[in-house]
């Protein structure tokens, strides 16, 4: 039987790798635009989106932080997607593991008045998620705004994509 975290974490990937994928296209000028209201740069973005994931998923996998952001601001597209589909093969190694939502984990960074309260391996799944969905949407925007067609990153298309679904 599937993990219910399965296709959740599987369109995550996906649509990451579909993003990256429609990127690779894009001249400098363009993967250099952003729009009010997002989180930066179309490239900006990308890198924040996978740190962050690579950082996060370190922790689910109770790894030592590989310290992504290390990467710095000159990460181009190849090494994102590469990037990416190391994070893709690591959620499946998660996902094949014990999942314990309640596990408790370290916060990021504790300031000394905030005191050293654990997160639910949980609550950290849903932030991955919902952070992909926030900073793709905002990627699809500066794309949309800048005249580009973003590709179709929803989870009826990666159903469909993946087999999962007929159209």
């Amino acid at each position: 039987m599937a993990h219910a975290l399965h296709d959740p974490v599987r369109h995550n990937a996906w649509a990451t790798a579909q993003i990256l994928e429609f990127c690779q296209g894009l001249d400098e000028e363009t993967l250099n635009a952003t729009v009010p209201g997002t989180y930066g740069t179309i490239i900006a973005t990308l890198r924040h989106l996978i740190y962050c994931e690579i950082d996060s998923l370190d922790r689910l996998l109770g790894r030592e932080p590989s310290d992504p952001w290390q990467l710095g601001a000159t990460t181009g597209r190849d090494v994102l997607m590469e990037h990416a589909a190391l994070l893709a093969v690591n959620w499946e190694v998660f996902l094949a593991s014990n999942v314990d939502s309640e596990r408790p984990l370290k916060p990021e960074k504790v300031e000394a008045d905030e005191g050293n309260d654990s997160i639910p391996a949980g609550i950290v799944i849903a932030v991955v998620l919902y952070h992909g969905n926030e900073h793709r949407a905002q990627i699809c925007t500066i794309l949309g705004a800048r005249g580009h067609e973003p590709p179709d990153i929803t989870p009826w298309n990666y159903a469909i994509a993946s087999g999962r679904m007929r159209a």
